[in-house]
């Protein structure tokens, strides 16, 4: 088959169209759709099931380590199979199954080729003393212990206590002080990065579009008959890929860049959130309740900070929110407790309204010419005076959707201009129903009466 090559000269022919050749290529249409650029040579193959499944495995298999493939060809394949129209549970099953396999693997090497980095300066700087020779020889000791343990079925082997490690391997200052004066392996271990943060990112996106959870996830077995995952795919709307890390990081250039302080303590914190993800990658079946539910916390924790969960995330599902929402309501909340919360919220959205605004972002306005409330739209890209933004329609308590405005006979999505001025409220996160979580509707309710107040 010619597929592969053919989405390697579709890459070429949206690279040689791009008209800003700062911002990455994107392998998806930007309008409400979403729909893969790629998605007709997709569905041409899809409906062979050993054909489907070779594709996929060799656009997976770009992202190993060894291809050596630029990260924005990464991205552009990582639009395409988050958009793909698929049909069945099996397609991303199947693709989220071979995403865990391609991390354990890739995932290893990339920590593997960054501690012998700093092995290597450690042994330039100076010569081992003769205490230190010894400790060597007891730590070979412990390496072939540790290669014997690696060799037992996975049952069979020792839990490791990521907790447990030596603070030079978990300090991020003291990982500082082994960084190599040669920057080149830190640019190396942020480049190559860039692919297992994708699939990372890719395997999150189908796991919220599709409503998968994590038990049926781990159950899925390729060699299963095709009729037992052969059920219709229940998609949610609203669910957008969006990986942040990889677009700052073609958008800065990193590659090319001066690395700076803070740039080399970043990386260094993407490396130990690798080593707590690789640690707990993989738990164990036979563990005990307790155990599970620590691995699995240490896992999404890992995730969670490697994909930036700093921020609210608009692919994410909010429905925990709600029910955290009602207990704050509940009436034995102190008023003590009121106000640190209320202080708590002013924080955060202060800290919220500091960060940047994306393309595909939802955000809140506040725009004089129209009187409805909330206004909502999604950001469809930066313009030199603002933002081009196509509005939204929805309520409060309702689900939203792309607002659209006849032109003619024919109904167009509404796109209008605004001013960075008139977002209220940056990076909104809808629920899996697309509505707005009760926090958000508490926020913007307080912020438009605020806004209302002023000029009356």
């Amino acid at each position: 088959m010619k597929a592969v090559a053919g989405m390697k000269m579709s890459y070429q022919v949206q690279q040689a169209i791009n008209t800003c050749p700062k911002d990455p290529v994107r392998g998806f249409r930007h309008d409400e759709s979403s729909s893969a650029l790629c998605s007709h040579l997709y569905s041409l193959i899809r409906g062979n099931r050993q054909h489907r499944r070779a594709f996929l495995i060799s656009l997976l298999n770009l992202f190993d380590d060894t291809a050596k493939t630029e990260v924005n060809m990464l991205l552009y394949i990582a639009d395409n199979l988050a958009c793909f129209p698929y049909q069945t549970q099996e397609e991303p099953l199947f693709i989220m199954h071979h995403i865990d396999i391609t991390l354990s693997v890739s995932g290893s090497n990339l920590l593997q080729s960054f501690k012998e980095s700093m092995v290597k300066d450690k042994k330039k700087e100076r010569k081992p003393s003769s205490d230190e020779e010894a400790e060597s020889d007891s730590n070979s000791g412990s390496e072939s212990e540790s290669e014997e343990e690696a060799s037992k079925p996975r049952r069979l082997r020792k839990r490791v206590d990521f907790d447990s490690d030596s603070d030079e391997e978990n300090d991020i200052n003291a990982v500082m002080k082994c960084l190599p004066e040669n920057s080149a392996p830190l640019i190396e271990f942020a480049n190559v990065s860039q692919g297992i943060l994708l699939l990372l990112m890719l395997k999150q996106h189908l796991k919220n579009l599709c409503g998968f959870s994590d038990s049926k996830i781990q159950k899925y077995s390729p060699s299963e008959s095709a009729k037992v995952y052969d059920k219709a795919i229940n998609r949610k709307t609203g669910v957008h890929f969006h990986p942040k890390q990889t677009l700052d990081f073609l958008r800065s250039d990193m590659a090319n860049s001066k690395i700076t302080e803070e740039v080399k303590r970043s990386i260094v914190k993407q490396y130990l959130d690798f080593k707590l993800l690789m640690e707990h990658l993989d738990p164990d079946e036979d563990e005990e309740d307790g155990e599970v539910s620590a691995s699995t916390n240490a896992r999404n924790k890992a995730i969670t900070s490697l994909l930036g969960g700093g921020s609210p995330k608009n692919n994410a599902a909010e429905t925990e929110d709600d029910e955290s929402d009602g207990e704050d309501r509940g009436g034995g909340t102190s008023g003590s407790l009121r106000r640190s919360k209320r202080n708590s919220d002013s924080t955060e959205l202060a800290s919220q309204m500091n960060e940047s605004v994306d393309v595909m972002d939802v955000i809140a306005i506040c725009c004089p010419k129209y009187k409805d409330r909330p206004q909502i739209a999604r950001v469809v890209q930066k313009t030199s005076n603002g933002f081009s933004v196509q509005w939204m329609a929805g309520s409060y308590s309702g689900s939203w959707t792309e607002a659209k405005r006849r032109d003619g006979r024919k109904l167009v999505p509404w796109v209008d201009t605004i001013k960075e001025s008139d977002i209220i409220y940056k990076k909104i996160a809808l629920t899996s129903a697309n509505k707005l979580t009760n926090k958000v509707v508490q926020t913007l309710r307080s912020l438009y009466a605020a806004k209302d107040g002023t000029s009356s």
